[in-house]
């Protein structure tokens, strides 16, 4: 293992190591809440969910922009050589990640039905209790990452996500479904759902624990003076302060809105708190098919940024701006087609995927989130674009607006009666909507050389537009034909109609792209094997 360690790792082959594994934890994560929403009821899912904002939060206050300055200070130290100074920023490091994981483990181990009440659904209590031992795992867990990408070692990150996936995969699933069958009561399901995150984090720590002793072992002994501990650890929190309140800004938006449709669906719309959770677990499973556009565009933000980073050290602003236009046209062409797919066939996809829910209001809920999963993916990479033009602040500022403009939003529409959660899904749209034609207008005036969004975005709108036509007339079509005498469509016509008009979309946008040369060898050789599908489908 030590051999292995010591092998040189490139930045991208380093990007490419973890773009993979984080592909693979997004797949297995898929896998994972889309069978847990049919194992738990409605409200079970909302008691899991609410939870996970907790520890969501909670993860990013312990960790959020430790484990990144961690990394940058030990590379530093690595580059000149300075061994003794790795091992007592390290050393530092861990001490304050274990100490911050103690603390935020106690907070939801002593005060769960507290945080279960500020949430204002009282039952996601053992959820919060089954959640709190992953703290406790992944703090120091965070410091052994934040080493190893230090020395440029990305396969143990990778390696520990996919075992923390596979962990929340199986003995999740699994302790959900026993927990059903016993007839345990719905909190309960969701606590052993939930415990599976707790039992990955912790083996994904052994499993680092490991690695470092075998990468320890191959350091090679140095003779140079380490920094005083005041100075190392006063360097680790002005670098991680920044980073850890960009990072939150959208984890406290999703725990106050969580909050705040608990709240208003009782005290305004007059639903009692078990009615609500019903209400709230619906509008999860919408939200866990919205997040899948976004979930894979991690390889695209991973390739832009180095590259306009390296247009920009030599001056060159016109590749900087090619890359940047370029990657934008390649957000538009995956995902505008995904959303739109989701908006058209919403109801279908639930009923295919959630027979068991309110198919009806998840599905309106999934056609708008369709849209807002558009601008979710557009936010990622204009944010990847500016943070590489060296523009950090603008992110966290418009992010900071979209989110009050979702909290504010959230709180009136689902107070009132006739929306009620739908307002939830409205508030989600305009919130990234407004983020994303912030960020794109001040890529478009603030860049060195200006961008063409007619260019990047047209024909992939068009050919999107076109797409979704034809799936939604697909589907129309045989959900007629495959009906029975009473006009109901079985499980397995829907099945049949949602499939065939997927693949149908599918066809008509891959063939629309060729034909307006929507897509372009630039924008596929940011792709893996991007020269040679270039080349299979002749485009020049």
């Amino acid at each position: 293992m030590a051999n292995s360690f010591s092998k040189k790792n490139s930045f991208f082959g380093g990007a490419a190591i973890l773009t993979v594994g984080i592909i693979i934890v997004k797949l297995i994560g898929a896998l994972y809440k889309i069978p847990l929403g049919n194992i738990i009821s409605d409200e079970a899912f909302a008691d899991f969910n609410t939870a996970y904002y907790i520890y969501s939060l909670l993860i990013i206050i312990s960790t959020g922009g430790l484990p990144v300055a961690l990394s940058k200070m030990v590379s530093e130290a690595n580059a000149l050589g300075r061994g003794n100074q790795v091992k007592k920023t390290f050393r530092l490091a861990l001490m304050a990640f274990c100490t911050l994981g103690i603390i935020c483990c106690l907070i939801m181990l002593l005060f769960p039905n507290q945080l279960a009440a500020l949430m204002h659904n009282s039952h996601s209590a053992p959820s919060i209790l089954a959640l709190a031992p992953a703290l406790f795992f992944l703090c120091p867990m965070s410091a052994l990452r934040g080493y190893f990408q230090g020395h440029s070692l990305m396969t143990p990150t990778a390696v520990s996500q996919i075992i923390e996936a596979l962990c929340k995969l199986v003995i999740g699933l699994a302790l959900a479904a026993v927990l059903v069958s016993q007839g345990a009561p719905d909190s309960y399901a969701a606590a052993g759902a939930i415990f599976g995150v707790s039992v990955g984090c912790a083996l994904g720590a052994v499993y680092m624990f490991f690695c470092f002793r075998a990468h320890r072992r191959a350091i090679p002994v140095c003779d140079d003076q380490p920094s005083r501990s005041g100075e190392i650890l006063s360097t680790l929190i002005k670098l991680a302060i920044p980073i850890t309140l960009a990072s939150s800004v959208i984890a406290i938006a999703n725990l106050l809105d969580t909050s705040i449709t608990f709240g208003r669906l009782q005290d305004a719309v007059g639903f009692t708190e078990d009615q609500a959770r019903v209400l709230k677990g619906v509008y999860d499973k919408a939200l866990t098919l919205y997040n899948l556009p976004s979930a894979f565009m991690t390889p695209l933000t991973i390739s832009v940024i180095p590259a306009v980073a390296s247009a920009r050290a030599v001056k060159n602003h016109r590749l900087g701006a090619q890359v940047s236009e370029t990657a934008l046209r390649t957000t538009a062409l995956l995902a505008i087609p995904a959303g739109v797919g989701l908006c058209v066939l919403g109801e279908p996809i639930i009923r295919l995927l959630y027979p068991s829910t309110d198919v009806e209001l998840a599905g309106w809920m999934l056609s708008v989130l369709g849209i807002a999963s558009i601008f979710v993916c557009f936010m990622l990479i204009c944010n990847a674009i500016l943070q590489a033009h060296h523009m950090v602040t603008f992110p966290m500022i418009t992010t900071i607006v979209g989110c009050l403009a979702k909290i504010i939003l959230t709180y009136l529409l689902v107070g009132t009666k006739t929306l009620n959660i739908r307002g939830g899904s409205i508030s989600t749209l305009v919130c990234f909507g407004l983020i994303a034609l912030l960020d794109l207008t001040i890529i478009k005036f603030a860049l060195p050389r200006s961008l063409s969004y007619v260019r990047a975005f047209l024909k992939p709108v068009l050919s999107a537009v076109a797409m979704g036509a034809a799936a939604w007339a697909v589907y129309g079509l045989l959900s007629r034909v495959l009906a029975s005498d009473a006009g109901e469509l079985s499980g397995t016509g829907n099945a049949l109609a949602t499939l065939a008009a997927i693949v149908v979309g599918a066809a008509v946008y891959f063939i629309l792209i060729l034909v307006t040369r929507a897509i372009s060898k630039e924008d596929l050789s940011m792709m893996p094997k991007g020269d040679k599908i270039a080349k299979l489908l002749r485009i020049r």
